[in-house]
């Protein structure tokens, strides 16, 4: 039987739950095996960033992770486009679009911590991978240096001790500190910054983006770095011996560490549907009518009729089916029971 009733303000409830999950496509929290392409690599794509993978590039199973680039506003880190003019290479290109889509401004300076930095190293999470958001305080990134003395050094984010969030053009902003897990290593120093190249990055959650200062990185052990540097030409004007998205890639895969979740938020209505004792106790099945008289065919089902509830179908002013909801089993309903149906519509 198809009966409308018209659903109350009161009828309707909006909840929203924050889901977080692992990133990686191994279901797995932590990644340790990394790989890139030889062919993306020589490709024209190679010159402005490196894919990296969960396993060998020539798997079936092989899907992108992340990226690695690096960003020089003074071209460092490539070959230029043309010898006739200095400075302009695949670094500033990739220094020039992070500019454009993190401050919103061509003239601005990415500032890690109070250091201002013309180049970074940045990881950008493949979009399927993270879905709405990085889960903060979830990032434990260990960076190998490059000689054993040298050591290495775990990154995280400084969500957890700041009570003011600072947006850019690419929404929130979090500074790279030394720890693990959204906890500091107080022991390298009290905020988790060098002591004298500021913080070690940025983490964007909403664009699935960190961005690594070079320098902290560079810096000496007993300034909180590890002494890491890319082997190449510094102007720009020549081919670098490693360059420098090979020589983070290097150091990530060596220390086999790369932890973070991602984030979405699932917003449900729940809308209540009511069946009182006097409502949806009779049928319209032809098989209960006559079909020559019209007259019911049988007498309990006047007195006592029964009907089984299936289906609640939702329904606009115009009348358009918006929605339906299919119950798990049919419901038994008559004039001695009521029913409550909980519809939970998410989006």
């Amino acid at each position: 039987m198809a009966t409308f009733n018209r659903l109350d303000p009161s009828d309707f409830v909006v909840s929203s739950d924050a889901i977080s999950a692992t990133l990686w496509s191994t279901q797995t929290p932590t990644l340790t095996t990394f790989f890139t392409s030889s062919t993306q690599e020589a490709g024209s794509s190679g010159d402005f960033y490196l894919t990296v993978y969960q396993t060998a590039s020539t798997l079936a199973n092989a899907e992108p992770q992340f990226e690695i680039a690096y960003g020089n506003a003074l071209g460092s880190g490539s070959l230029v486009y043309n010898s006739a003019i200095n400075g302009l290479s695949p670094t500033t290109t990739i220094f020039g679009q992070y500019q454009d889509l993190v401050l919103g401004d061509e003239n601005s300076n990415f500032t890690f911590g109070a250091i201002t930095s013309s180049e970074f190293y940045a990881i950008s999470f493949q979009r399927a991978r993270y879905k709405q958001a990085l889960l903060l305080g979830s990032l434990t990134l260990t960076i190998k240096g490059p000689i054993a003395a040298s050591g290495s050094i775990t990154l995280t984010d400084n969500s957890a001790y700041v009570s003011t969030t600072t947006f850019t053009e690419a929404g929130r902003v979090y500074q790279l500190i030394s720890g693990s897990s959204g906890t500091a290593n107080t022991s390298r120093q009290a905020n988790g910054y060098t002591v004298d190249s500021g913080s070690y990055g940025w983490l964007l959650p909403d664009i699935g983006t960190i961005l690594i200062n070079p320098k902290a990185l560079a810096a000496p052990t007993s300034s909180g770095g590890i002494g890491f540097v890319y082997s190449g030409s510094a102007s720009g004007s020549g081919v670098p011996v490693v360059s420098p998205m090979t020589a983070l890639y290097q150091a990530i895969s060596a220390s086999a560490n790369f932890q973070i979740n991602s984030q979405e938020t699932i917003t449900s209505d729940f809308i209540f549907i009511r069946a009182r004792s006097s409502e949806f106790n009779y049928s319209e099945n032809p098989s209960f009518i006559s079909g020559s008289t019209g007259e019911v065919l049988y007498n309990q089902f006047i007195n006592s009729p029964q009907t089984y509830i299936t289906t609640v179908g939702m329904y606009n002013d115009n009348n358009e089916l918006l929605a339906v909801a299919k119950l798990s089993r049919p419901l038994p309903k008559d004039f001695t029971s009521e029913a409550l149906i909980r519809v939970k519509l998410d989006f």
